[in-house]
């Protein structure tokens, strides 16, 4: 049964659009007719989930399976938890609008080590207890008649190292899920059918390679992680799949979230062997996208949905050989429709104009660079394959190409890190400068991010330990040498952060009890500043609990030093163990096979002790790390095809032939769309339905599109305006007919019309509007209790209150200026009509209850310098004729009266 969520997503929640689940691409399968459904439950505010390319990917795939549904699920924002906790309500599916409990299955993504407070948080609002042990049932595991869903984890964190959240899961999925969900997917469908109880079919389940069933594991007390049972594998196997861009067209949310872009993914896997990058050796081998299928999904994309820019995905783009040709054709084929290309942060030894070309369009898009560490012999160390020459030549590069600022990626507490490395960061950032000038141009400026490198597992560095002493004691170092150098904005990472990631990330199972004690301290949203303070403190008073505060002062003192001089110091029994000793101990993920070869990685922690590279086995020998073969496969190069000549950049057409004003209402769900949402959507209906808008001037063009007046957050109308300036003229009825089209249900199109393209815009030409407003008393009582007169008070006589603001010459209330400065207005000269009528008001949202309301219609001035009458005007002035207080329940706006329109 559905959550009454229109009793819960009401104009108080911020950003009430999250939750409804009416985007463009969203799937709505029927319910009756699936036999699995499964939820994917983003543990991140919807801006951030929603955005995640590997959510939308799962998302279409589950969805295109036969007898199977996906909906989605967030973490709420803290506004909507609290009224869910108040109210009793449980989490709710996006899409649906039913309790996670509905369903047979949550996926959760652990994408960083401190996000699973997150999924306890969302666990607890779902009503779903918060470990395995606490599910399991012996009967047969039938989600209708009152088993628990199946939770489980994937993600980058989940696959490196599950462990400290062994207690929560009743299962992990290890790798690329494009092929691994699906899988799982059957084996539901047929242990479900067959009446299998809940162990039954994770038993079935750990037979899937790449599917982790820690209750069929049990730790040693050396960390090390072993069967309990025989009939499961020893070590599981990561999953690779191909990547598949068609999956990557699909929901375009009407919120504005972190990646607003069609995000196309051109190669997966990286080979660089960066000694300190976890995804480069999780995500081996590398796998490239044919340049046909990036274009084709490119083009298709950005026409199906709408967006004006679009990203290539890859943990290093610029490896991915075909990027310039794909760029061009891209960039030639969209030339006439103000395209931006942006991508992540890329190689700077490959940056050169045919990349330059590419970037942004109208608007020049950032451009990101991570040399990683400030001198050649700390790149050695790490394997980062640059020079200074290249580093010099790609920034030089881009600041001839026309970048005023670059932003830079830097490192420290890197193994074998001296102070004259660390320093070697700002004397770097001084050298590219220097090099960097142009006459009559200003020297290029940098944005400098310094994060505190943090081991992590399946890493040549995953044996390191850096003091958080040193980590502070570094960073003042760069703090006072960037103060002499102009041009320089540089953002240090909090300390806090790196040493709770460090602690977690490579713990073993004894962390689920702090994870939890966190979570029920108040931690969650760690990786926000906000929310550092009151996180790091919960995380602190949950470890002093566990008795494991010894362990967390390792990384808060630094447990030992590979690089170091001294040696090692064994905190336990104080002895001076050999390094092979330390290096051959158990760690609590060598039960999961990631491809990368543990002999390998200790072999490459000694190259990094002599500063010796490993050259990229993608595009020269094979470094011998163990993954290609049947398992994982091979790397797969695509070879660069001829880059097609640049036809230029976009020039937007300002020339404007007609204008239409279209008539539109917004109703239902869509009432809670912001007004610059409704603007974002209309620009992305006009691209979708081809119509030739028109574009400002400037340095960022925009579409001219002129929406007439702001409707309040909640309220529904059927009057609104909207103004089109195209660059050909058009038939009014294919123009409707085609925007009409690319228009959600809620946004129905009234009426066009051609107007003289000097005539006022619908934004100036307002005069009056229209209102129908629900009010209600709230309980009875004076605001002024030495009135004489009561009646007010005991009578609610709309009548009467209604002709004493009639007969009113002035009812003043104060205002604040934009300035800030308090201004004495007379609303009574501002209303023109009221009256009470008996007819329902139109365009309430699914659910939605008016009973016990009064329905008032208003005719009030409404010009754009601001004199106008607002639905809470005439509440205050009913209020202060009666002495009562009321409650504004719905506003809905029947029709903007235009100077143009009116009688």
């Amino acid at each position: 049964m559905a959550v009454a969520v229109e009793q819960l997503l009401t104009p108080e929640i911020l950003k009430p659009a999250r939750y409804l689940g009416n985007e463009l691409g969203s799937v709505h399968k029927p319910w009756d007719a699936a036999t699995v459904r499964w939820v994917l439950t983003y543990p991140e505010i919807y801006e951030v989930g929603a955005s995640n390319l590997g959510h939308i990917i799962l998302y279409s795939i589950l969805n295109a399976q036969p007898h199977q549904l996906c909906d989605r699920s967030y973490l709420p924002a803290p506004d909507l938890a609290a009224k869910l906790r108040s109210t009793q309500t449980p989490l709710f599916a996006v899409e649906s609008h039913r309790s996670l409990t509905e369903f047979d299955i949550l996926g959760f993504s652990l994408s960083y080590e401190l996000g699973a407070t997150n999924i306890l948080e969302m666990l607890a609002l779902a009503g779903i207890p918060l470990t395995w042990k606490e599910r399991n049932s012996q009967s047969a595991w039938n989600v209708e008649q009152g088993s628990y869903p199946l939770i489980f984890a994937g993600g980058q964190t989940a696959t490196s190292n599950p462990e400290p959240y062994a207690d929560f899961f009743d299962f992990i999925a290890l790798g690329d899920g494009e092929e691994l969900l699906p899988e799982i997917g059957l084996v539901l469908e047929e242990g479900k059918t067959a009446g299998l109880s809940r162990a039954e079919i994770l038993l079935d389940l750990a037979q899937i390679p790449g599917v982790y069933v820690p209750q069929f594991y049990d730790m040693a007390t050396d960390g090390s992680v072993h069967p309990n049972r025989p009939d499961v594998p020893e070590r599981i196997l990561r999953r690779v799949a191909t990547p598949l861009p068609a999956y990557s067209i699909g929901l375009v949310p009407y919120v504005e979230t972190v990646h607003d872009r069609l995000t196309i993914e051109i190669r997966r896997g990286c080979t660089r062997g960066c000694r300190f990058c976890q995804p480069g050796m999780l995500t081996r081998p590398a796998r490239d996208v044919e340049p046909e299928q990036v274009v084709e999904a490119i083009e298709q994309g950005m026409r199906a949905t709408g967006y004006n820019e679009f990203s290539l995905l890859s943990l290093s783009c610029s490896d991915y050989l075909a990027l310039p040709a794909v760029g061009v054709e891209i960039k030639n084929r969209l030339q006439g429709e103000n395209i931006s290309l942006s991508l992540p942060s890329q190689r700077v030894d490959r940056f050169d104009e045919n990349i330059a070309n590419i970037l942004g369009g109208t608007r020049q898009s950032g451009l990101t660079f991570a040399p990683e560490a400030g001198t050649q012999r700390m790149r050695d160390i790490i394997n980062k394959g640059l020079t200074n020459e290249e580093l010099l030549r790609g920034v030089k590069t881009a600041y001839e190409q026309g970048w005023d600022r670059v932003k830079l990626y830097f490192m420290i507490g890197l193994p074998g890190e001296t102070d004259a490395d660390v320093l070697g960061i700002a004397e770097t950032i001084r050298w590219l400068q220097q090099e960097c000038r142009i006459k009559g141009r200003k020297p290029i400026g940098f944005n400098v991010t310094i994060s505190n490198f943090t081991p992590k597992p399946h890493t040549p560095f995953q044996w390191h330990s850096v003091a958080t002493a040193e980590f502070l004691r570094k960073q003042r170092l760069l703090q006072q040498e960037f103060r002499t150098i102009r041009g320089v904005k540089a953002n240090f990472t909090d300390v806090r952060i790196s040493a709770m990631e460090d602690f977690v990330g490579r713990g073993d199972r004894r962390l689920s009890a702090v994870i939890r004690h966190a979570w029920e301290l108040g931690a969650g949203m760690d990786s926000w500043w906000e929310s550092l303070d009151r996180a790091f403190a919960a995380w602190t008073k949950a470890i002093e609990a566990s008795e494991l505060t010894w362990k967390y002062r390792q990384v808060e003192n630094g447990e030992w030093n590979v690089f170091a001089d001294a040696g090692f110091a064994d905190k336990l029994e104080g002895e001076q163990p050999q390094i092979e000793h330390i290096l051959d101990q158990p760690l609590p993920w060598d039960h999961l096979d990631s491809g990368i070869d543990k002999q390998w990685l200790k072999e490459d922690l000694q190259r990094a002790l002599e500063a010796s590279i490993v050259p990229d086995c993608s595009f020269e020998g094979c470094s011998h790390c163990g993954v290609c073969g049947l398992d994982f496969g091979h790397n797969v190069v695509v070879p660069p095809p001829p880059i097609p000549a640049f036809q230029g950049q976009f020039v937007p057409n300002s020339d404007r032939v007609q204008r239409i004003r279209l008539q539109f209402g917004k109703l239902g769900d869509l009432t809670l769309l912001s007004h610059l949402d409704l603007v974002r959507l209309f620009d992305r209906a006009v691209r979708r339905a081809a119509i030739p808008v028109a574009f400002t001037g400037g340095f960022h063009p925009g579409p001219r599109i002129s929406i007439a007046s702001a409707l309040p957050l909640g309220a529904s109308s059927l009057g609104e305006y909207v103004d089109f300036d195209l660059t050909q003229e058009m038939n009014l009825e294919e123009f409707r007919e085609k925007l009409a089209a690319q228009l959600p249900a809620d946004l129905p199109v009234f009426g066009v019309e051609a107007i003289a393209l000097d005539a006022p815009a619908a934004t100036h030409a307002m005069e009056r509007a229209e209102y129908w407003i629900a009010v209600a008393p709230l309980e009875d009582r004076l605001e002024d209790s030495s009135a004489e007169d009561n009646t007010f008070a005991t009578s609610p006589d709309w009548q009467t209150w209604m002709q004493a603001v009639l007969d009113a010459e002035s009812l003043w209330v104060e205002q604040t200026t934009k300035s800030g400065k308090q201004k004495s207005v007379n609303l009574r000269e501002r209303l023109l009509e009221l009256e009470q009528i008996d007819r329902p008001i139109p365009g309430l949202r699914r659910g939605q209850q008016l009973e016990g309301t009064v329905v008032l219609r208003f005719v009030g001035v409404c010009r754009n310098d601001g004199t106008l009458l607002r639905p809470e005007h005439l509440v205050q002035m009913l209020e202060q004729v009666s002495q009562r207080s009321f409650q504004l329940l719905h506003i809905h706006r029947c029709q903007l009266l235009l100077t143009n329109a009116c009688s």
